[in-house]
């Protein structure tokens, strides 16, 4: 029986590597390319990105928008406490005015259920956008929340006691594991 339990606490406390730097970086690129390909109309996009490794990604999808087109790009950084139980003060790293009548994509690393999505939008109802979209690393699709992202690097079923886990900033663990 205690063999059973160590072999079952190692297995759920170890992480698998679901996606290397190359393939997360990859995906990145496709989602760069359907950003572009959803804003052919527009002159400049925004690019916000949530604290943390949502607005890492915001910076690599910004480098690639500007590698592959003459689309004016804009990044900002959205700032809030996540672990929040109410709606919590966001301070976005931007001038206000800088998103007004601009198409704007919130960027983050993981979609659960909504929640921190959800908390983002507040600050740009208040501004009158073109429009608005999502784009995510991974989509674990537990929607508690009425948020759908627009542009998605990697779809994952998963449970509830999952814990899902993107790392951008740190070259030598770069990539999307599973706890």
């Amino acid at each position: 029986m205690v063999k059973f339990a160590l072999v079952t606490y190692f297995y759920f406390m170890s992480k698998a590597l679901l996606l290397t730097r190359e393939k997360t970086l990859q995906k990145a690129k496709r989602m760069a390319y359907q950003i572009l390909e959803n804003n052919t109309e527009e002159q400049e996009v925004i690019i916000a990105g949530i604290v943390g490794e949502g607005y890492v990604l915001a910076e690599i999808i910004v480098n690639y928008l500007t590698a592959i087109s003459s689309l004016k790009v804009t990044i900002a950084k959205l700032t809030f406490d996540k672990n929040a139980t109410s709606q919590p003060d966001i301070q976005i790293e931007c001038k206000v005015d800088t998103f007004r009548n601009k198409s704007v994509v919130i960027v983050d690393d993981v979609l659960n259920s909504g929640k921190t999505l959800a908390f983002c939008l507040r600050p740009f109802l208040s501004i009158p956008l073109k429009k608005v979209q999502v784009a995510v690393m991974v989509d674990r699709n537990h929607p508690l929340y009425p948020i759908k992202a627009d542009f998605v690097g990697y779809s994952l079923s998963t449970t509830l006691t999952d814990h899902v886990q993107v790392i951008l900033s740190d070259e030598t663990q770069s990539g999307v594991y599973l706890y």
